[in-house]
C-alpha cells in the first residue's frame, strides 16, 4: 500500500528534514520520498492542516493486566489505547498473574502482541513473583525481549537485593527501572502527607519516602556504576537529588507522568478516586519545581503510568479505591496543557528519541530509504478531552472533561496504520 502524507512538519532531531514541511511517500512500510511536492497516486493520502510528524512515541511503565485480569486490560486493548495516545511502543510492568518473571511468561507477551496496533515490549520482574526476595532469571528473559527489569508497582525495598540487580544487568547493557518509594514509611498513606492530608482526616505519604528511596538507589549506583531509571518522581527533593548524580556522571535518568504536572492533593478536597495514585500527587511548590526539571532537561521521560481500574474499584469510598489512572491517550495532550511553552521537539524527544536510545530501541529516523515508526499529532491545538477518546476497557481518568493541548492523529507502524477517528 502506498500513503501519502501531504504538507507535514517533520519534527525529528535526527532526520535530515528536521523543522521543514514536507511530504512524505511512504510505500509498504518503507520512506520511498521526502519532497517539498509529491503528486505520485496513492492508496491513501493524509493532509491535516498543522500535522506533525515525529518518530514514534515509545511510553515505557504502563500495566495491561494480562495475564490474569484481563477484564480490566487485555494486551488487544492496552495497544489500542496506546495507539489511540500516539504511541508506537509500549513497555507492560511485569505485575500480572502470574507475574512476567520468567522466559515463558516473555514469549507469551512477545507472541501475542505481535500483531496489535502498537509493539509491546515486557518489562522483566527484577524478583520472582515481584516479591522483592529472590532474583528471577534476567538473562534468560533479556534474551527472549524484556526490554528492562523492574518490580513494577512494588519497588525494590531490600539494598541487598537492589545491589545484586544492578551488578546482574551490567552483564548485558541492562537498566533497572525503579519505583521511588520507601515503603515502611508510606504503606498505610493515601494522598501526599501535609495540610491537605490533614484537613481531609486522610493518612499520608511522606514526600521523604521518596527521596530517602532516591538517594538509596544512587549510592547503590555510584558503588555499582550500573544504569537506572527512576520514574514516576513527584518531589523537588527527588529531582535536586537525581540533578546532583547525572552531574557527578552517573547513569541514572528519570521520568515523570503526566498528572504529577497537571494536578496537585488540594484537587483530592472532593475525594476524586481517578486522583488516588501511587506515588501520590504532591504540592503546587512540588508541581512547579516538576515542571522546570522537564524544562531544564533533567527529566529524560515523561511515562503515563497507565492503570486502568475497573468501576468497582474506583467508584467506591476513597479508602478502598485501587491506585492508578487510565492514561495512555491523555498523555500528550496533559503534558501540553501543563507546559505551552514546550515545543514540539522537546515534546518528541520526551516522548520519542530520549525513551528509545535510553532503552537502545531503533531510532528510526524521518528519512528516504527507512522503515517507517511514527506518530502523526497536532501540538498545541485545544480538544476537549471525554470518554470516547478512552480506547482502554476502563475510564479511570481524571482528565475527561478537561481541555487538553493535543490533537492525536494516528501512528505508522512499518504497513500497519492506525488513525483516529
Amino acid at each position: 500500500m502506498k500513503l501519502l502524507i501531504k504538507q507535514v512538519q517533520i519534527t525529528d532531531p535526527a532526520s535530515p528534514y528536521n523543522g521543514q514541511i514536507q511530504d512524505i511517500l511512504v510505500d509498504e512500510g518503507i520512506i520511498v520520498s521526502v519532497e517539498n511536492h509529491i503528486s505520485a497516486a496513492a492508496d491513501q493520502t493524509i493532509e491535516v492542516p498543522g500535522l506533525h510528524i515525529s518518530q514514534g512515541w515509545t511510553d515505557i511503565f504502563s500495566q495491561f493486566h494480562d495475564p490474569g485480569a484481563e477484564h480490566k486490560e487485555t494486551l488487544e486493548s492496552g495497544a489500542t489505547a496506546a495507539a489511540a495516545g500516539g504511541f508506537t511502543d509500549v513497555f507492560i510492568v511485569p505485575n500480572t498473574s502470574p507475574a512476567l518473571h520468567s522466559k515463558s511468561q516473555i514469549e507469551y507477551v512477545v507472541q501475542k502482541a505481535a500483531t496489535l496496533p502498537a509493539s509491546v515490549h515486557p518489562i522483566g520482574a527484577i524478583t520472582k513473583s515481584c516479591e522483592g526476595k529472590d532474583l528471577a532469571e534476567m538473562y534468560d528473559m533479556k534474551s527472549c525481549g524484556a526490554v528492562a527489569f523492574s518490580d513494577g508497582w512494588h519497588p525494590l525495598q531490600s539494598s541487598q537485593v537492589m545491589l545484586k540487580a544492578l551488578l546482574y544487568v551490567k552483564a548485558f547493557d541492562g537498566v533497572i527501572i525503579q519505583v521511588p518509594d520507601e515503603v515502611s514509611l508510606s504503606k498505610h498513606g493515601l494522598i501526599n502527607e501535609g495540610i491537605i492530608s490533614t484537613q481531609l482526616g486522610l493518612p499520608g505519604k511522606p514526600a521523604i519516602a521518596e527521596s530517602l528511596m532516591i538517594a538509596r538507589d544512587l549510592e547503590l549506583l555510584r558503588y555499582t556504576q550500573s544504569r537506572l531509571h527512576i520514574t514516576g518522581v513527584t518531589t523537588g527533593a527527588g529531582i535536586s537529588l537525581i540533578r546532583k548524580a547525572k552531574e557527578e556522571g552517573l547513569q541514572v535518568t528519570c521520568s515523570v507522568t503526566p498528572y504529577h504536572l497537571n494536578f496537585t492533593d488540594a484537587d483530592l478536597v472532593n475525594y476524586d478516586t481517578n486522583l488516588k495514585v501511587n506515588p501520590a500527587i504532591r504540592t503546587a511548590e512540588d508541581v512547579e519545581l516538576l515542571k522546570a526539571a522537564v524544562l531544564d532537561g533533567t527529566v529524560d521521560c515523561i511515562t503515563s503510568h497507565h492503570i486502568p481500574q475497573d468501576w468497582d474499584n474506583k467508584t467506591c469510598e476513597f479508602e478502598y479505591a485501587k491506585n492508578g489512572m487510565e492514561g495512555l491517550e491523555s498523555c500528550a495532550g496533559a503534558v501540553l496543557k501543563a507546559l505551552p511553552q514546550l515545543s514540539a521537539e522537546k515534546l518528541t524527544a520526551l516522548l520519542a528519541t530520549n525513551p528509545r536510545s535510553i532503552f537502545s530501541l531503533p531510532a528510526n529516523e524521518i528519512a528516504t530509504g527507512n522503515a517507517i515508526t511514527a506518530t502523526l499529532f497536532i501540538p498545541h491545538q485545544d480538544v476537549v478531552f471525554t470518554k470516547k477518546d478512552i480506547r482502554s476497557q476502563c475510564y479511570n481518568n481524571a482528565f475527561i472533561g478537561r481541555t487538553l493541548a493535543a490533537k492525536l492523529i494516528g501512528t505508522l507502524r512499518t504497513k500497519r496504520l492506525f488513525l483516529n477517528a
